[in-house]
């Protein structure tokens, strides 16, 4: 009788565990907890996609802010019917932000692919430079367009009957959720499925054809792989992820302008991944709950962890204007010297070190 394989059916338990935490989790938290934990699933999306690209491919990019901004605003328009006076033709006011959720992944999808084309030439620092102008430029190309996106007012969501759930919250198989459990629970299911659906293409011919992309591109080539077809296809894909991510923030904060996507939204994304650990899509889970977290607490408050005996920093303020960022900083430049390989490296050494002092024993 053949033996499952082990590589195969640890992710499976662990995706089914997920499954079941992720739906019992609000059961044992606040509703104000609940938020917090759908901008970390939000954050989740949005890093698989990036994760796909940079882990996997070895391609960096900066400017998947811009992506999501490009989702977010979609959602947005369609749900407003900023300028365009379409979605209440195209859809009805019941979900019509739902609906706007696997546009966004289309819209987000061929601007990515649009943009892998000429991103070919490109690699290395040339190729981060160059996602790192798409987010620079990306509120300018906002505020442009005024009569589609609000210009720098942005489009207000709040209230409109197009928003699921925006006031009275919403009653699914006769159960009600407040909108932050709604919220909660949407992208979650989302990020989920996400998951999943990453964990099968990476898995496959696809996934192989990446990683090689990533290990030698002659190599690559060599044996056969269309380089130029793998890294659009990268980009592509990477970029519906994120415009996912997009359409998610821009319903849980009801509202988008150009400082809802901001240029560091770029950089912590790539944090996120960094932490998670590149190649993994489980520890990502771990980056995203780093990048939420410690933008709107941990940081504010790491003045209180530091010991006043410590030189230059016993005495920190982390009230004061920029020192939040400051141990943003700090406590990433520690991460990465003590877990080089971030959370799913970390995973592995113990899980390492488990086998052998078992092997011992």
């Amino acid at each position: 009788m053949r033996r499952p394989d082990t590589r195969t059916l640890i992710p499976i338990v662990a995706y089914v565990v997920l499954c079941v935490v992720a739906f019992f989790l609000p059961f044992a938290i606040s509703d104000f907890r609940a938020q917090q934990f759908a901008y970390v699933g939000i954050y989740f999306i949005a890093l698989i996609g990036l994760n796909v690209l940079t882990g996997y491919t070895g391609l960096i990019s900066l400017g998947h802010g811009a992506f999501m901004a490009i989702g977010g605003y979609t959602t947005a328009i369609l749900v407003s019917d900023q300028g365009l006076k379409l979605g209440g033709h195209v859809f009805s006011s019941d979900l019509k932000d739902l609906w706007t959720i696997p546009i966004a992944a289309l819209v987000c999808g061929i601007a990515g692919l649009l943009f892998g084309l000429p991103a070919l030439r490109l690699s290395g620092l040339y190729l981060a430079l160059a996602t790192f102008a798409i987010a620079v430029s990306a509120p300018a190309v906002i505020k442009k367009f005024e009569d589609f996106t609000g210009g720098g007012s942005g489009i207000n969501m709040f209230g409109l009957p197009g928003l699921t759930g925006g006031i009275d919250g919403v009653t699914v198989f006769g159960h009600h959720l407040t909108f932050n459990d709604w919220l909660y629970y949407l992208s979650w299911s989302i990020a989920l499925l996400g998951l999943a659906i990453g964990w099968l293409l990476l898995r496959g011919r696809t996934g192989r054809a990446f990683r090689a992309v990533r290990d030698s591109e002659t190599a690559a080539a060599s044996a056969g792989v269309n380089l130029a077809l793998y890294k659009t296809l990268a980009f592509g894909i990477s970029a519906a992820y994120a415009g996912v991510a997009g359409a998610l923030f821009a319903i849980a904060n009801t509202f988008v302008n150009p400082d809802t996507f901001p240029i560091a939204l770029s950089i912590f994304l790539l944090v996120g991944v960094v932490v998670g650990g590149l190649g993994s899509l489980y520890g990502l889970i771990a980056g995203a709950v780093f990048v939420y977290f410690m933008q709107i607490s941990w940081a504010q408050q790491a003045d209180r962890a530091i010991p006043d005996w410590v030189p230059w920093f016993g005495d920190l303020n982390t009230n004061s204007p920029g020192a939040p960022a400051v141990a943003f900083g700090v406590v990433l430049i520690a991460i990465m010297m003590l877990v080089p390989s971030g959370a799913a490296g970390l995973v592995r050494r113990l899980a390492s070190l488990t086998q052998r002092v078992s092997g011992r024993s």
